[in-house]
């Protein structure tokens, strides 16, 4: 999979939010102030997670990765989140209830189906890498965060002004 959009000004170091919803209407927002995502992109985010719930309890640090329909996208992207501190998320398979403290989030926004399952597939083996996990949830320069998901990814991204 190649041409992913992933530069420094979609990456967001000790985010201040309150809640999951403040963090997917801030990382939305950029996305779509960038034009990379449609209108409805953000909106369509915060109904998916509701019924779908993308916190993973992963060790270390909790990661959450919220995703939606393709129809909602302009461009294929990945945006990522440190939170100042930890937000809940739902727990992806978990019950209604259930939660946990997220500190990364990987926000994806793919044109096509088949590239969103790919990235999930290799996000996860990140995410079975503590060491990597804490290093990117205590990391303090976006470049560095690029860099660490660039080799981790073995992805072709793309960056720049879109």
């Amino acid at each position: 999979m190649s041409g992913i959009y992933f530069d420094e000004s979609i990456i967001s170091v000790d985010l201040e939010a309150t809640s999951s919803e403040d963090v997917l209407r801030s990382m939305g927002r950029n996305l779509y102030d960038k034009n990379l995502v449609k209108e409805t992109f953000t909106q369509a985010i915060i109904d998916r997670e509701d019924e779908f719930a993308t916190g993973l309890p992963t060790s270390g640090v909790s990661v959450a990765i919220p995703h939606t329909d393709t129809e909602h996208v302009n461009a294929k992207t990945i945006s990522v989140a440190t939170l100042k501190e930890p937000v809940d998320f739902g727990v992806m398979g978990g019950g209604p209830d259930e939660t946990t403290p997220v500190k990364v989030v990987f926000l994806l926004a793919m044109n096509d189906s088949s590239h969103q399952l790919s990235l999930l597939q290799q996000l996860m083996q990140v995410f079975q890498d503590e060491k990597t996990l804490m290093t990117l949830a205590n990391e303090k320069d976006a470049s560095h965060i690029k860099r660490i998901l660039i080799e981790k990814l073995s992805l072709d991204f793309k960056g720049g002004e879109a």
